[in-house]
């Protein structure tokens, strides 16, 4: 496997979070690869072969080329068909709601083709970065489409925005009513902002922060036990993790440590 980062350019910086890129030929991916919650929005364009992706029950279906995957809140579970060439878009929580023609919580666990968004010209510059002959020219492309479509820079409440923020600096690890507390908002006001701006609700959004931490945490640190990784992410007993690591990898903390895991944050994120 094969992955670069890239900045977006400083007009797009507080909405777009990084783009970046993941090749590499049949032979070394993972037949299926778990794809973990982490609260970001993204824009996927598979200019390699088609990604399967697998239903609850077992059955799949092909990948459309060029979409936007709401917010994840289970596990998603997908298949290379051939070759893996992905160019992604990673916004912020709150990056795409400046230019979502569609409620943000409509999207919630659904690849939403980008025709089905933009029409006409989401399958335009779906096909500019399909086509386009270097990453550099897939950054250039999709900056100049976001910039285009960004009209209103006031879109994103600035509660909302701070909110977060404290999200990701305490790891997930503060409750709601902290949250709104440090906000100085009515709790279920709060919880209405981050519905419509997010597509998440604050406690939603620091359990998947608060376990992507974990997840880190797991794959650089390797702790003693399970014990020690559930007492360093602050969660209230070990049975607390468990229950919160199944419910967004779809399996305990032993069962996912090894390959999955790393496949798992390649293709969500990567810091």
């Amino acid at each position: 496997m094969h992955h670069q980062i890239f900045a977006p350019g400083t007009d797009l910086a507080t909405l777009v979070e990084c783009y970046w890129t993941l090749e590499s030929p049949k032979e070394k991916t993972p037949e299926k690869n778990t794809i973990v919650p982490d609260g970001r929005l993204k824009m996927i364009f598979h200019y390699g072969d088609p990604y399967k992706r697998y239903t609850e029950n077992g059955d799949s279906f092909l990948l459309p080329p060029c979409f936007v995957i709401g917010q994840l809140t289970r596990p998603l579970d997908v298949e290379p068909t051939g070759e893996t060439g992905t160019f992604f878009v990673c916004f912020h929580p709150y990056g795409f709601l400046p230019f979502t023609t569609i409620p943000i919580k409509d999207m919630e666990n659904t690849a939403v083709p980008l025709d089905q968004l933009f029409g006409e010209e989401g399958t335009a510059i779906g096909q500019q970065i399909l086509n386009a002959p270097s990453t550099a020219a897939r950054i250039a492309s999709i900056e100049t489409f976001l910039l285009n479509r960004l009209t209103n820079t006031q879109t994103i409440d600035n509660i909302v925005k701070s909110t977060v923020d404290t999200i990701l600096t305490a790891k997930g690890q503060l409750s709601v009513d902290e949250l709104s507390q440090q906000s100085n908002t009515h709790r279920r006001q709060l919880v209405r902002k981050f519905s419509s701006a997010i597509g998440l609700s604050p406690k939603q959004l620091s359990k998947t922060i608060r376990l992507q931490a974990t997840l880190k945490m797991l794959l650089n640190k390797q702790p003693t036990s399970l014990i020690a990784l559930a007492y360093e992410g602050e969660y209230y007993d070990q049975a607390h993790f468990i229950k919160d690591f199944k419910e967004f990898t779809g399996l305990t903390p032993k069962e996912f440590y090894g390959d999955d895991l790393k496949m798992s944050l390649i293709f969500d994120r990567i810091d």
